[in-house]
């Protein structure tokens, strides 16, 4: 039989049988050589049918297995994603925690710096508390008043009843000073301090210096976590800090006056702009969303508050979200969110204003009533060809404009509101469409702050390496989002889900939103020095998003069409290098400068000054009345509380009208005059400064005394030469000499190297 199945094999016969055979078992078939015996077929039969079972046996395990397999495939892949998910969850985390960690240790770095800073340029805690109140500088000093005040009165509740009708600052007027100067801050720092039980703990003046600080913190971790956002790396927002305080002189004002409004919105609007962007964001969770919109509501409404200024600035912010509106390069919904949030805060901060009639006027909820209604009219604006849209789009910035100014229109008709007819005509002199000889009107325009900026901010931004970045990014994301706005206008839609490799910055809403705001405030800070406190901190940030963002770059290699290197390693390589290289040069150059502010001992006592306000608190009646500058009156009140007969509040029309009457002592006027205007104002006692009497000053015509005597007449106009002229002497001068008439109308009762103390007497002594 073994011979039989050799030669069968060796047959192409019986390599075909052999296969049937395996094929069909159960068929057996006569061998071609010949019959087969029955014991043979017997034991064949019988192979065959062990065959038979094994093979079936065989064939059930390899189903079984394979059943098993696919069984097991599904868990298997569901287990390996489980474990992705897992750990790019976990890298996310590790990532937000390290960069969270670094953004608050830049805020409170920033903010012990600006302690020891402020201790060492004033001497802070080795001044007695007088001195330490004279040193907020500008007038500043008022507001801290006001927080002692809420700390001696009897009850939190009290002390606010007397601030809203106060009779005890301006001399013969009952104001409501929470409304006028904005003293919201004041009001939540000294409650905290109270229901803290601070008292024990630390003195009122570092505490409130201490809220100030700690909202530049706040500032800086904002501005630190925007740039994060943006870039999508926690290195830009360290170099977005570092910026920020290598330029400091350009980027902040609470060096040398705490106290001002700004120095405590400004960290609020900070927080409102990260919120706004991380709400534009693509492709975010609805809780993170949601946690953005209340972040905004929460920002804008406190800044609302705390700031008058505030919503002109609001203005600005909104012009930017009306153009990505506009050009179709948001959500309507996220819009619609953004008018509430807007809507809402300027609705409660007029009640909490006390009715404030200048929020009903302001220019924000002028543009938002227009943008309302003109897309209500214009329901189907963004749709049609590139023509038809763009028509459309010019008829609806029309019907934004005409409905706003129409609505603002209205409104002053119904509620009188001075401020807004003089901003327009200071806005008039400003750009030179007209001239005249109003004192508070040129004398807003000779503050430093509504003068053009000279060279030197452009020359510090560029040794700091920050504006040559700047121009770089700009342009970049510029271009980008002028090509983003053609293909919207074309009706192509905006990817929602952009990769690096599409190399489209500028189809970002977020990225598209600071291109718009950077240029409208960067307009505003070329015509007005003071608004390079609201530009200079988001170029140190937008800068740095863009040299560390690898989305920038890779917007660049999609222009040039780079293929000699790949440009997705490329634009990685840039976004890590370029940033490095940078953070490396500002370390060697800037470090050793601010460890040197830090050990250097500046000197800063005025003793004129300190003279001054011990002899009005030790000689002076507590019921007298004071006229000077602003600022020096701002100081009395802090140190004194004396009344006054003015306060350093620029945007409070009424007291700069006050403010023209009390300079009069240094314009060529009678005495008799200056004593009618000062005792109208109910004066006991006016204070002349040799600083401003005796002013030698480069720019001729924004001296206080040259705007006097353009305003009351006293100029000759000759070869285009002004010169004054008056049959009376200049007030602040004659006064000194000690003749009659000014002896009958004013007594001297202390003077030192800077000032000189003049009291109104009551009753004239004619002496000859």
């Amino acid at each position: 039989m073994t011979e039989l199945r050799c030669r069968r094999t060796e047959t192409p016969e019986a390599d075909t049988e052999e296969d049937e055979r395996r094929r069909e078992p159960g068929v057996r078939t006569a061998h071609v050589n010949g019959p087969v015996s029955t014991e043979e077929e017997e034991v064949e039969e019988a192979d065959g049918a062990d065959q038979q079972k094994d093979g079936g046996e065989v064939k059930e395990e390899e189903e079984a297995q394979h059943k098993q397999e696919e069984a097991h495939r599904p868990e298997s892949s569901a287990r390996r994603s489980k474990m992705s998910a897992a750990s790019v969850f976990l890298q996310r985390l590790v990532r937000v925690f390290f960069g969270s960690l670094a953004a608050v240790a830049c805020g409170m770095l920033y903010a012990v710096y600006l302690s020891m800073y402020h201790d060492r340029k004033f001497w802070f805690s080795s001044r007695q508390e007088l001195e330490r109140e004279i040193t907020f500088q500008e007038g500043s000093g008022l507001y801290y008043y006001y927080y002692k005040h809420m700390l001696k009165a009897p009850s939190f509740e009290r002390g606010f009843y007397e601030l809203t009708l106060d009779n005890k600052t301006v001399s013969g007027q009952t104001i409501n000073v929470v409304e006028r100067l904005s003293l919201y801050p004041e009001l939540i720092t000294s409650f905290i301090y109270r229901v803290t039980s601070s008292q024990d703990l630390v003195e009122p003046i570092y505490f409130y210096i201490g809220a100030v600080f700690g909202l530049q913190a706040v500032y800086v971790t904002a501005l630190f976590v925007c740039s994060w956002v943006m870039s999508g790396t926690w290195v830009a927002g360290m170099l977005a800090v570092a910026w920020y305080v290598i330029n400091r002189p350009d980027t902040t004002k609470v060096d040398h006056a705490i106290p001002l409004r700004d120095n405590w919105a400004l960290p609020y609007f900070s927080c409102q702009v990260a919120a706004l962007t991380g709400f534009l964001t693509n492709n975010i969770s609805s809780a993170t969303e949601m946690f953005c919109y209340l972040t905004m509501s929460a920002t804008t409404l406190t800044f609302l508050l705390v700031w008058e200024h505030s919503h002109y600035v609001l203005f600005i912010q909104g012009l930017c979200l009306f153009l990505l509106d506009s050009f179709d390069l948001v959500p309507p919904r996220k819009m619609a969110d953004i008018h509430k949030v807007y809507l809402s805060s300027l609705f409660l901060a007029y009640l909490f204003q006390f009715q404030n009639p200048t929020l009903l006027s302001s220019p924000l909820l002028s543009l938002l009533i227009g943008s309302v209604l003109a897309r209500y009219f214009q329901q189907k604006m963004k749709m049609g060809p590139l023509v038809a849209r763009v028509m459309k789009l010019f008829l609806h910035f029309y019907l934004v404009f005409t409905t706003g100014i129409t609505f603002s229109y209205l409104v002053k008709k119904l509620v009188p509101v001075s401020e807004s007819d003089f901003v327009l005509k200071f806005l008039e002199m400003k750009f030179g469409l007209n001239t005249t000889t109003d004192f508070v009107t040129n004398f807003l325009l000779c503050q430093e702050s509504f003068q053009t900026p000279g060279q030197d901010l452009f020359l510090r931004l560029t040794q700091a390496s920050v504006l040559p970045f700047y121009l770089l990014v700009l342009a970049i994301c510029l271009l980008s989002t002028l090509q983003t706005i053609y293909r919207r206008l074309s009706g192509q839609p905006m990817k929602t889900n952009l990769r690096l490799e599409d190399g489209r910055i500028g189809e970002q809403p977020e990225v598209i939103y600071h291109v718009f705001h950077t240029l409208l405030f960067g307009g505003l800070a070329l015509l007005f020095d003071g608004m390079k406190y609201l530009w200079t901190p988001y170029v140190c940030m937008f800068t740095a998003f863009g040299v560390c963002s690898p989305e920038l770059w890779m917007t660049v290699f999609k222009w040039l069409k780079l293929k000699s290197i790949h440009p997705v390693v490329l634009s990685l390589i840039l976004s890590t290098a370029v940033p490095t290289i940078i953070g490396f040069s500002l370390w060697r150059e800037y470090c050793p400068r601010v460890i040197a502010e830090l050990s250097d001992l500046q000197e800063f006592y005025d003793t004129d000054t300190v003279e001054l306000i011990s002899w009005i608190r030790s000689q002076a009646p507590a019921a007298a009345v004071f006229a000077g500058s602003p600022q020096l009156l701002g100081a009395v009140k802090l140190c004194s509380g004396s009344a006054v007969t003015s306060l350093p509040l620029y945007s409070d029309i009424d007291l700069l009208r006050r403010t023209e009457d009390t300079y009069q002592v240094y314009a060529m006027r009678s005495a008799e005059d200056v004593y009618k205007i000062l005792t109208s104002q109910k004066t006991n006692y006016v204070i002349v400064e040799e600083s401003i009497c005796n002013e030698l000053s480069l720019n001729k015509g924004c001296r206080i005394k040259d705007l006097l005597d353009i305003a009351n007449g006293h100029v000759v106009y000759d070869k285009g030469e002004i010169y004054s002229f008056s049959k009376h002497g200049r007030f602040c001068q004659e006064i000194k000499l000690n003749y009659s008439p000014y002896t009958n109308y004013f007594t001297r009762v202390f003077w030192n190297r800077s000032y000189h103390v003049y009291k109104v007497n009551s009753v004239i002594s004619f002496q000859y």
